[in-house]
């Protein structure tokens, strides 16, 4: 059970419009506060696109979500749980990445989260673009000393080699290079909702070679997504697994506040279950990343996107 201090003000106590944005109305813990120590899930911005290719914004992504998840009940009715009774959970706040030199700003977000697991607190995300998950996934296998599972719901691999032939990354490659540095073992790895156009084959290809199990979207209408999910859990199995969800797995007619969206994924109820199929794995670390806000004036990108954060979230309670 939760400690009380944990559980975030009802909206009968406190009107959901009221009060400091924190995720989900969690309490804000800054670095040296001692409470941390009791804290099992943490939750915290990299809010930094430097290695965006095209259309930037996601720097904005953990402010818009903040704001977003002020809408957050404390129950899951579809499943019954109650995650902030279960865990404690809180706001760890927003590690300053430099956004003008890579290097730094990935050291730094490297740092944070190599704190955050040294005080044994599970890693909860949110972006930023997509690199900013292989500071997450460094962090995790250096703490480990192994490699570990990976499920991706997104629309692209983020395969590629360094764009322009060089050695700067981008948010088209964390897990190509969190392959070749041993973070995640790619014969445990599975990625969902592949589509769209293409430079050429050469991510599918590099993943293919590695073992990855790559399902792209036509594969996953055709199967339909209880058995998509049924073959993620079979690839990563019973081992410590991390979950990254890009908001630009969905169709971009319900995310349209993403920089790289693709035609013809899943719809939100679609991508809500695919979470929840999710429960009973070994979720070592999650993260949501790529909304951004400028592209979606409504908000409606970000409240989704903290939707799917509480769906994770229920996800990584024990059964």
């Amino acid at each position: 059970m939760s400690n009380p201090f944990f559980q975030p003000p009802s909206g009968t106590d406190l009107p959901r419009y009221a009060g400091v944005p924190t995720f989900m109305r969690l309490p804000y813990l800054g670095p040296d506060d001692p409470r941390r120590a009791e804290v099992d899930v943490g939750f915290f911005g990299l809010p930094w696109d430097g290695a965006t290719s095209n259309r930037p914004g996601a720097r904005h992504g953990p402010r818009g979500l903040r704001d977003a998840s002020t809408m957050i009940r404390e129950m899951n009715r579809a499943t019954g749980q109650t995650p902030f009774q279960a865990m404690n959970c809180a706001d760890l706040g927003d590690v300053a990445m430099s956004p003008v030199d890579q290097d730094e700003a990935l050291e730094a977000a490297q740092s944070f989260v190599a704190g955050v697991l040294a005080q044994d607190i599970t890693p909860f995300m949110a972006g930023g673009d997509h690199l900013c998950t292989l500071t997450v996934l460094r962090a995790l296998r250096a703490a480990r000393g192994e490699a570990f599972g990976l499920v991706l719901l997104d629309s692209h691999t983020d395969l590629y080699p360094a764009y322009f032939g060089g050695k700067t990354l981008t948010h088209g490659n964390p897990f190509r290079q969190a392959i070749l540095e041993d973070c995640i073992d790619p014969k445990r790895s599975v990625m969902i909702g592949m589509r769209g156009t293409s430079y050429n084959n050469s991510d599918f290809e590099f993943g293919w070679e590695h073992g990855v199990r790559i399902m792209p979207i036509e594969e996953c209408f055709q199967i339909g997504w209880p058995q998509v999910m049924a073959v993620a859990r079979e690839v990563v199995g019973d081992g410590p697994t991390y979950v990254s969800f890009d908001i630009d797995f969905l169709d971009p007619a319900f995310a349209p506040g993403t920089g790289t969206p693709e035609v013809g994924g899943p719809n939100s109820f679609e991508a809500v279950h695919c979470v929840r199929a999710l429960r009973g794995l070994d979720i070592i670390g999650a993260d949501l990343v790529e909304v951004s806000p400028p592209f979606d004036p409504s908000g409606n990108t970000a409240w989704l996107g903290a939707s799917i954060m509480f769906e994770l979230l229920c996800a990584m309670q024990s059964p």
